[in-house]
């Protein structure tokens, strides 16, 4: 990675890791790009930025090729909530802005990573130590998606020979960008409202458990894997990855633990409990560790104890 073109910056992935590129690679090596523009964002003010509508092929080839790229991260979609309310618009973007995607990679001879994601398995795929290899038969728009997602990806490297590369995320938890509309959100919520107000009203139900991953290991994830040397890679498009495995009342204790007052009650989403319901509890992360490292750093009370530092820091500034 030399050159790299960002879509779907502004998502709670790309704002993170945009950042980091940029540390990295250089400011003038990283164009980010977002079907939005907001005035004052920090990805937007501090280096290349340009509006893109993945939709629009024609301008992502322009962009990649004026830009001179030789990777492209695209992470534009609509998440699990939000895409079972809106289906048909969530296949359009999801499909047809990583069709241009791979287009764009496969004219320009790019490096290309997107992410899939926990929701890409179903009720029938084993749940406790997913497989890496095993039945995929999601059911909400998103999981039906991401499955199309990782076959796309294996048939562009398969076919044309694209450097196709990507991760299976769980739910990931940061405290520098809001949630966008997924199941496992509750997850990033609990901790703004143990700040703000002391105490959380869960839509996820008592026992519900979901595989989750801290920002900062996701993008160390993210890196690390576009950095291997691709003769390592054998399944390349969907590697299972994740960090801690835990349900409401799990993150509730570790919150304890640094704010012995907080306390939570349920009010459970029929929507997202369903969601959840169909998802794996833990996901079996062997294959990532051995074709390129992965090694997580933070556990749940490792993440509580940042999480509750960094959002409070942040916070206060906001006020």
């Amino acid at each position: 990675m030399k050159r790299i073109i960002v879509t779907g910056c502004l998502g709670q992935i790309g704002s993170e890791l945009v950042y980091r590129l940029r540390q990295e690679k250089g400011l003038d090596n990283v164009l980010a790009t977002d079907i939005r523009k907001p005035e004052g964002h920090p990805v937007v003010e501090e280096g290349l930025f340009e509006v893109l509508d993945v939709l629009d092929e024609e301008k992502m080839l322009a962009l990649a090729t004026e830009f001179e790229a030789d990777t492209m991260i695209h992470l534009a979609s609509l998440l699990s909530s939000v895409a079972e309310d809106k289906p048909q618009i969530a296949w359009h973007i999801n499909m047809s802005g990583l069709m241009n995607a791979l287009e764009v990679s496969r004219k320009l001879n790019l490096q290309f990573f997107t992410p899939s994601s926990i929701g890409a398995f179903g009720p029938e795929t084993p749940k406790i130590n997913t497989p890496q290899d095993t039945l995929q038969r999601p059911k909400t728009m998103y999981g039906i998606t991401k499955v199309a997602g990782e076959l796309l990806c294996d048939y562009y490297h398969t076919k044309f020979g694209v450097d196709t590369r990507g991760v299976r995320f769980p739910g990931l938890i940061s405290y520098d960008t809001l949630p966008g509309g997924g199941t496992t959100d509750y997850a990033v919520e609990i901790y703004y409202e143990a700040l703000k107000n002391g105490s959380y009203v869960c839509p996820i139900g008592k026992g519900t458990v979901m595989d989750m991953m801290y920002m900062p290991d996701a993008i160390n994830a993210i890196v690390d894997l576009m950095e291997a040397p691709e003769e390592q890679l054998i399944h390349r498009n969907a590697f299972n990855i994740s960090a801690m495995s835990f349900d409401p009342e799990e993150i509730k204790e570790s919150i304890q633990k640094v704010m012995p007052d907080f306390t939570m009650t349920y009010d459970v989403n029929p929507k997202l409990q369903g969601i959840a319901d169909s998802w794996p509890d833990t996901l079996d992360c062997h294959v990532a560790k051995d074709e390129w490292q992965f090694s997580p750093i933070y556990d749940l009370d490792k993440m509580t104890v940042d999480m509750l530092e960094k959002l409070s820091i942040k916070l206060a500034k906001e006020n």
